[in-house]
C-alpha cells in the first residue's frame, strides 16, 4: 500500500486528483487544475505538501566528516541557520541523487533527498557511516511533515500567521527556528519553483494540518505535483531521473552537464577527498575550457543540459531525440507546455496582466559544442520540429516575482539615436535641458539624500578654463616632497588644489587629504588598493595577497555598493577558504532596530574574524556611526584593523555638533562631496598620520593609488568649484548643519503624526542625520516613489533590512539637506509631510500644491549673496 502524508485527508477533501509517486499517494492537482495552480503560484502564492521527500538527521562529532565524504558540496561552509544544494555523487562523476543540506544547529544537520531515492540513499549513507565512528543517522521522513510556500505573496502570508520576526533573514538558503501554536517549526528560504520568494517548513505531523489550513485560509493556493513539475521546468531546475541520473541510453549523466548541479560541487582543498572527486575535477576542467570555446576535453563532458524552446507546433517530451543537421545530438530530458502570465510595461513598470499564454519548452541533454541561439530539431513521433537553444525560460533576480523569458523576445533593443540635422537635434537638446532644469529647480521638492544643488558661484566656477585642462602631478622625494607638475600652465590650478587641501585639513582636523578622486567610490577603491599595497610592502616579488577579512554594512542593511564584494570591494578581499565566498562580514544588527549595529555581537565577531579593515558609513543612515565604540572593540580584542569611515552621506554634517571621526578613532575618512557637502560631484580621502607614524606609508600608498593608480585627469573644473563650496561650508556650515538636523527630526515627527510609518528610534525623533526613512509596505516602494514623482516630490525607494532586494523595496529614503539649503524650515517640512501623506495614504493628487510650496523656496541660502557676490557672478557670466 502506498504511503500517505499527514495531509492526505485534507487533499481528498479539497478534491485532489491523486497519483502514485515513489511509493506515495500524492495530489497531482486540485479542482483548479495544473495550469491554474502554476499561474497562481507565479502571481500570488502556491502551497505544496512535500512530506514525501526523504529527510535524514545527521548528528554526532564526526557528522561533518561523513557529509564531506558523501556529498559534493562543502558542508563545512554552512553556519548554523544555513542551507545548501548538494549532490550524492557516484564514483563515475554522476549523481546518485540531488539533495538539500540544512545545518539546524552546530551539531545537527538535516539532509532532504528525493522520495524515489530515499531507501537507496539511506543505505548509501549508512554504508558510508559504518566507517565513521561518532555519527548518528536517523530517517525522520515519517516522523516529520514538510510544506512549501512559494510565490510573491508567500512572505506576507507566512508573516501574517507567524509574525514577521519569525522569518529567516532575507537571503536565499537561510533558515530559522519558529513556532506555530506552540509547536516548533524550522523555516528555510528554499524552494523548487524558481520563485525568488519562497519558504519550506519542517514540522511535526500533528502540526501540519492546522498550519496548512491557516496558510490556505490566508490566500495560499494548494498545488499538486503536476504544477510543481511545470514550475521547476520553467525555472530550469533538474529532476532526478531526467536531468540527473542515467540518460536514455543508460549512461550516467555527468554532474557538470547540469547547470544547477555545477554550483553544488566544491573542489576546495579543505573538503578533502570525496566520492567522485577525480571525475568531477575532470568535468570541471572541461567546462572551464568550454567557456573559452575550447572543446579539447569533450570526452569528459560530451553533452550539456540546455533549455530549449519549440519554434514549430508540438510538445517536446522526455526521451525525444534531438537532431542537428539531421544527425542525433542528444535527448530531451524534460518538456511540456507551460503557462505564463503575459507582461506589460518596461523595467520596474513591468506588470503581470490578466492575459495567459502557453509555450512549449524543455530541457535537453545535447552536444556540448552547440551554442545558445542554435536551431535544432526535435523528433516528435517521427516528425522533426524546429526548436532553439535559449539562455533560460525564467529570471528571478527581480523579487518579489519571477518573470518569464520568451523566445524570440530576448533583451530589449536600445532606442535608435535621433536622426536629422545636428543643429536641429542640438536645439531640441537645449530645449529639453532647460525644461528639465526648470522642473527640478522650480517645480520639484528634491528629497533624494545623495544629491545637492551647488550654488551659482560653484557652478559657474566649474565651467571656467580649467574644465578642459590637465594638471597631473606627483610629489617627489628627490625634491623634498615638492609636487612636480607634468603640464605647463598649471600654476593657478596647483594653487587651488593646495588651498582646497588646506581648507579640508582644518575642517576635518587631520594632516592628510587627497582631493583628486572624482567620486566617493573611486576614493574608496584608492584606499582598498593602497591597503593591499601597504600590507604587501615587505615583499614586492610575490603575488600580493588580498585582505583576509573585512567588516562592513551589508547592502540590504543600507551598506553602499562601494563597500561590497559585489561592488568596489570585489578585487581586494580574499575568498574565505572555509565558506568559499568573499570574506566580507556584515555588522550584526539589533533585532528590534535593524538600522543600528549590535555592538556586543560586533565585538565578538571582531574577536573571532580579526578583520584587517572595518568600514563604517552607509547609504541608508539615520544614526551616527559608532566610531568610538568600534575603536574600543578593536583595542580590547587586540585586532590591529584599519578603521575607515565612509562619510559620503554625512560629510557636510561632520563637526562638533555631529561627529568628529578622527577624534573618535577613525584611521581613514572617505566621502563624496555633493550630498550634505556643498560641493561639486567629487570624492576625497583623509587621514591623520604624521610622517613618523608607522602607518604613514599607507597614506603615501593612497596618494599613489589615486595618481597614477586611479586616474590621470582629475577634472579640474569641478576641483575649482569644490574649493568655492568649501569656502561656503567654512562660512555657513555650522548654521546649515544645525538646520539640517532640526529639519530632519521635524520632518520625521510630522510624517509619523500624519499616520505614516517612520523608521528609527522615536526617542531620537527617528533620525540623527539628514535622512528620514518611510516604511510603506513590502514591494510598494517603487510604485509609491513613481506616484510621488508624478506629483513633483523626488525621493528614492530602498529595500528595508528585512527585504530581499531593491525591486522588493518597501522603504522610501529621503534627505532634507537640499531643501534646507533652499530655506525650508520645520513648519515647511510639516506641510510637506501632509502632502506626502495625502499622496501615499489617500492617493490625492498634490502636484499643484507641491509646485506652490516650491515657489517659496527657489533662492539658495547658506551661500554668499549680496552685491559683492553678485559682482563675482557677473564677472563669471562674462567669461561663460
Amino acid at each position: 500500500m502506498a504511503h500517505r502524508t499527514p495531509l492526505f485527508e485534507r487533499h481528498r477533501a479539497l478534491g485532489a486528483a491523486f497519483t502514485e509517486f515513489a511509493g506515495w499517494e500524492m495530489p497531482l492537482h486540485y479542482a483548479a487544475g495544473i495550469v491554474s495552480e502554476h499561474l497562481e503560484t507565479r502571481r500570488r502564492c502556491g502551497l505544496f505538501d512535500i512530506s514525501h521527500m526523504g529527510r535524514f538527521r545527521v548528528t554526532g562529532p564526526e557528522a561533518l566528516a561523513l557529509l564531506q565524504r558523501v556529498l559534493s558540496n562543502n558542508a563545512a561552509a554552512l553556519n548554523p541557520g544555513e542551507a545548501q544544494y548538494t549532490l550524492l555523487p557516484d564514483a563515475s562523476g554522476g549523481a546518485l541523487d540531488d539533495a538539500y543540506l540544512y545545518r539546524l544547529t552546530a551539531g545537527e544537520y538535516l539532509l532532504v533527498v528525493n522520495a524515489a531515492n530515499r531507501e537507496r540513499d539511506l543505505e548509501h549513507l549508512q554504508t558510508a557511516a559504518s566507517d565513521v565512528p561518532g555519527v548518528a543517522l536517523a530517517d525522520l521522513t515519517c516522523e516529520t511533515a514538510m510544506l512549501s510556500l512559494q510565490g510573491p505573496e508567500s512572505r506576507g502570508i507566512l508573516a501574517s500567521r507567524l509574525g514577521g520576526g519569525c522569518l529567516p533573514e532575507p537571503f536565499r538558503n537561510r533558515l530559522c527556528a519558529a513556532s506555530w501554536q506552540g509547536a516548533p517549526l524550522w523555516i528555510s528560504r528554499t524552494g523548487y519553483t524558481g520563485e525568488p520568494i519562497g519558504f519550506e517548513i519542517f514540522c511535526a505531523p500533528e502540526t501540519a494540518l492546522s498550519l496548512w489550513d491557516a496558510l490556505a485560509a490566508a490566500g495560499a493556493q494548494p498545488v499538486g505535483l503536476g504544477a510543481r513539475d511545470t514550475l521547476r521546468l520553467e525555472a530550469g531546475l533538474p529532476l532526478y531521473g531526467h536531468e540527473l541520473g542515467l540518460d536514455p541510453a543508460g549512461r550516467p549523466i555527468p554532474v557538470f552537464a547540469c547547470p544547477a548541479a555545477r554550483a553544488a560541487v566544491s573542489l576546495s582543498p579543505l573538503k578533502g577527498d570525496f566520492v567522485g572527486r577525480e571525475p568531477l575535477t575532470r568535468q570541471f576542467e572541461a567546462w572551464r575550457r568550454f567557456l573559452a570555446r575550447d572543446f579539447a576535453r569533450l570526452e569528459d563532458l560530451p553533452r550539456l543540459i540546455r533549455p530549449i524552446a519549440l519554434i514549430d507546433r508540438g510538445i517536446a517530451r522526455a526521451g525525444a531525440t534531438v537532431l542537428r543537421a539531421s544527425q542525433p545530438a542528444g535527448w530531451v530530458t524534460s518538456g511540456t507546455m507551460v503557462p505564463y502570465w503575459v507582461t506589460a510595461g518596461e523595467g520596474l513598470a513591468s506588470v503581470q496582466t490578466g492575459e495567459k499564454g502557453m509555450r512549449a519548452i524543455g530541457l535537453a541533454l545535447i552536444d556540448s559544442d552547440l551554442e545558445e541561439g542554435d536551431e535544432i530539431e526535435i523528433d516528435i513521433r517521427g516528425r522533426p520540429a524546429r526548436a532553439v537553444i535559449v539562455p533560460c525560460h525564467l529570471r528571478n533576480e527581480a523579487p518579489p516575482r519571477a518573470w518569464p523569458v520568451l523566445w524570440p523576445e530576448g533583451g530589449a533593443e536600445p532606442p535608435a539615436a535621433p536622426a536629422g540635422d545636428p543643429a536641429a537635434r542640438t536645439a531640441a537638446l537645449v530645449a529639453r535641458a532647460v525644461e528639465n532644469h526648470r522642473w527640478r529647480q522650480q517645480a520639484c521638492i528634491n528629497l533624494i539624500p545623495s544629491e545637492q544643488t551647488p550654488s551659482r558661484l560653484v557652478r559657474l566656477l566649474s565651467v571656467t578654463d580649467p574644465v578642459g585642462r590637465y594638471a597631473e602631478h606627483k610629489a617627489l622625494k628627490a625634491f623634498r616632497e615638492a609636487d612636480v607638475f607634468f603640464y605647463q600652465g598649471t600654476a593657478f590650478i596647483g594653487e587651488v588644489e593646495r588651498m582646497l587641501v588646506d581648507g579640508l585639513r582644518r575642517m576635518f582636523g587631520c594632516r592628510n587629504v587627497e582631493v583628486r578622486p572624482i567620486s566617493g567610490q573611486m576614493a574608496n577603491m584608492a584606499v582598498y588598493g593602497a591597503l593591499l599595497d601597504f600590507l604587501n610592502r615587505a615583499d614586492r616579488r610575490r603575488e600580493p595577497r588580498r585582505l583576509r577579512a573585512v567588516l562592513n554594512h551589508h547592502i540590504i542593511r543600507g551598506g553602499h555598493l562601494s563597500a561590497q564584494p559585489s561592488g568596489a570591494l570585489k578585487d581586494f578581499v580574499m575568498r574565505e577558504s572555509r565558506r568559499e565566498r568573499p570574506a566580507a562580514l556584515p555588522f550584526p544588527v539589533l533585532p528590534e532596530d535593524p538600522f543600528r549595529i549590535d555592538l556586543a555581537a560586533t565585538r565578538e565577531l571582531i574577536a573571532e574574524a580579526r578583520p584587517e579593515l572595518v568600514i563604517l558609513g552607509r547609504s541608508l543612515t539615520i544614526y551616527r556611526e559608532p566610531v568610538a565604540e568600534i575603536r574600543a572593540a578593536l583595542r580590547e580584542t587586540g585586532v590591529p584593523a584599519v578603521l575607515m569611515y565612509d562619510a559620503a552621506h554625512v560629510l557636510g554634517l561632520l563637526g562638533p555638533s555631529f561627529q568628529q571621526p578622527f577624534a573618535e578613532g577613525a584611521d581613514i575618512l572617505t566621502g563624496s562631496t555633493h550630498k550634505t557637502f556643498f560641493g561639486t560631484q567629487r570624492g576625497l580621502v583623509a587621514c591623520d598620520f604624521p610622517p613618523r607614524d608607522p602607518r604613514y606609508p599607507l597614506w603615501e600608498a593612497i596618494e599613489r593609488r589615486t595618481f597614477p593608480g586611479s586616474l590621470s585627469n582629475h577634472h579640474l573644473g569641478t576641483l575649482l568649484g569644490l574649493l568655492a563650496a568649501t569656502y561656503e561650508m567654512e562660512r555657513f556650515g555650522e548654521a546649515y548643519r544645525a538646520a539640517v538636523i532640526e529639519n530632519a527630526k521635524a520632518f520625521a515627527a510630522a510624517l509619523a503624526a500624519c499616520g505614516l510609518r517612520v523608521a528609527g528610534d522615536p526617542a531620537l525623533s527617528h533620525t540623527e542625520t539628514h535622512q528620514v526613512i518611510l516604511l510603506v509596505g513590502y514591494a510598494r516602494g517603487p510604485r509609491i516613489a513613481r506616484r510621488l514623482e508624478e506629483n513633483h516630490i523626488l525621493l528614492n525607494f530602498q529595500a528595508a533590512p528585512d527585504e530581499e532586494g531593491f525591486t522588493a523595496a518597501g522603504a522610501l529614503r529621503m534627505g532634507v539637506q537640499e531643501m534646507t539649503r533652499f530655506g525650508m524650515g520645520p513648519s515647511d517640512f510639516a506641510a510637506l509631510a501632509q502632502l506626502i501623506a495625502d499622496c501615499i495614504l489617500r492617493k490625492t493628487p498634490v502636484g499643484e500644491e507641491v509646485k506652490r510650496l516650491r515657489r517659496r523656496f527657489r533662492e539658495m541660502r547658506y551661500c554668499f549673496s549680496g552685491p559683492e557676490a553678485e559682482a563675482w557672478l557677473e564677472r563669471l557670466r562674462e567669461l561663460t
